[in-house]
């Protein structure tokens, strides 16, 4: 299992103040703020999340330390890592997305597929990106029961119902 997992991207700058838009991966979006310091993905940099609040489609955020537009600006597309032990276990049948890649994906019939190297969501739910075991292009996969019916984090696979091809 990973030991960090992203809980956030930092978007554009909101207003003139330092706050940024902020784009919560988390069950609960506003639940990012009570994991403690958020760190970039190299670790190099640490946030305090000092207020947080809702908007349209998105968070709105200021964080200690950043008091201008410009420095919001330089911020913008950062991810944002927690320890894993900072989070919640998981429910049943819920999972943590890094925890996800670098599943093998195995066809039901048992004949390898590939390897799990993204989960994205666009909107309409979680994808899951799958490098094929014979390389080439990548497929695109919707993570949902009918399409990946076993998901086994300690044997580190997933089970895939192979999409029906048409002619």
């Amino acid at each position: 299992m990973a030991e960090r997992v992203c809980v956030a991207q930092i978007g554009a700058p909101h207003g003139v103040r330092g706050e940024v838009r902020l784009w919560s991966f988390t069950a609960e979006p506003l639940a990012v703020a009570d994991y403690g310091p958020l760190e970039t993905e190299d670790g190099s940099r640490r946030f305090e999340v000092e207020e947080i609040r809702l908007a349209k489609r998105h968070l709105v955020a200021r964080l200690r330390g950043i008091e201008d537009r410009d420095a919001a600006e330089r911020l913008t597309n950062v991810k944002l890592y927690v320890p894993r032990a900072r989070l919640p276990e998981p429910q049943e049948n819920e999972f943590y997305h890094a925890d996800l890649i670098g599943l093998a994906a195995v066809e039901t019939s048992g004949k390898e597929m590939g390897k799990v190297i993204a989960v994205h969501n666009f909107g309409a739910g979680d994808i899951l990106e799958i490098q094929l075991a014979q390389g080439g292009a990548t497929v695109m996969l919707p993570f949902d029961n009918a399409t990946v019916p076993t998901v086994d984090i300690a044997g580190r696979r997933i089970v895939i119902v192979p999409p029906v091809e048409t002619e």
